[in-house]
């Protein structure tokens, strides 16, 4: 390993929506900025098939293929993207220092400003066929994919505010919705649970849990398993909702960061800014509200606007001087 230490002006974490919109921006900024992709280059929307709801794509386009487009739009503007996992971080807390990062635990990069677009993961079953028919029918958002199973019977997992907001939000699109919550009550608020309640086509199932995700190639049925009494049973359906909660993925800023009780950064007021000077969060890992790749892409472009301001008030004693 080289004992030189790479300084570089913007530095990027995480490549989706979010990441790869600050990349572009920064870039035409003459921010110089290096993205490095994490684990899961390009973030949720590469195990997503069809995006029909981002504007500027009237047929759509799969999520793969649209997440290849940004990146080539960003290096296009010179953005160095890098395949990598930022493991470490050490953040300045004084305005005008520099930022240290670890990459894949070894080599070390430091940076005037940080964009943190590390995401949020869906939080899954993890049964075999649950896994082996996501992106067949198995979706953990109702309001990308919903559209796709119009008229048709599907099922959502889930029992907080998210679940039963999704739920009825299915219910205006598919013909029935059946909602399985596991335990003998709801979780959601109260105003929600009547909501639901009230909606003729959705039909609510207690101690309820999923057994097996029936189907080959896409989701064709459900069979349940009763917690309590131990009998199964099953439902024809041609879409299955995941609605138990996301992690945000910013587990190595803790302690540095301000964040919510689930690990969602905290920015301050309408802006990307974090506590700390030169340091901005965007897309999902400060977004629990929306969760759409049009939103992330939004506060991508922020969060690149914050950072180029930030260095320009900070270079611009210097200059007069």
């Amino acid at each position: 390993m080289s004992d030189k230490i790479e300084r570089i002006k913007t530095l990027i974490i995480g490549s989706g929506p979010a990441g790869y919109t600050a990349a572009i921006y920064a870039a035409r900024a003459d921010l110089k900025p290096v993205v490095y992709t994490g684990m899961e280059p390009g973030g949720q929307l590469t195990t997503t098939t069809e995006v029909d709801n981002f504007p500027g794509y009237p047929e759509g386009i799969d999520g793969p293929t649209m997440m290849m487009q940004l990146q080539s739009q960003a290096e296009r503007f010179g953005t160095e993207v890098r395949i990598g996992m930022i493991t470490a971080v050490e953040f300045s807390t004084e305005v005008g220092g520099i930022h240290k990062a670890t990459v894949d635990d070894s080599i070390q990069i430091e940076a005037e400003t940080v964009i943190i677009s590390t995401g949020a993961t869906a939080k899954y079953l993890n049964i075999p066929s649950e896994q082996k028919l996501r992106g067949g029918g198995v979706s953990a958002c109702a309001v990308c994919d919903g559209f796709f199973y119009k008229n048709q019977d599907v099922a959502i997992v889930g029992a907080g505010d998210t679940a039963a907001e999704e739920a009825s939000y299915l219910a205006n699109i598919c013909k029935s919705v059946t909602m399985l919550v596991r335990k003998d009550e709801m979780r959601a608020s109260k105003a929600m649970q009547h909501r639901v309640h009230n909606i003729k086509n959705i039909k609510v199932l207690y101690n309820t849990e999923v057994d097996e995700v029936l189907g080959g190639q896409v989701v064709e049925g459900l069979r349940m398993v009763n917690n309590v009494t131990g009998e199964k049973s099953e439902i024809d359906i041609t879409g299955l909702f995941i609605a138990i909660g996301h992690k945000p993925n910013t587990d190595i800023f803790k302690g540095q960061l301000d964040m919510d009780e689930t690990g969602y950064l905290i920015t301050k007021g309408k802006s990307t800014k974090t506590n700390l000077p030169g340091v901005f969060a965007c897309g999902d890992s400060q977004d629990k509200e929306y969760r759409q790749a049009i939103t992330a892409a939004g506060t991508g472009c922020m969060s690149a606007l914050d950072a180029e301001r930030y260095l320009a008030a900070i270079e611009t004693p210097a200059s007069m001087a």
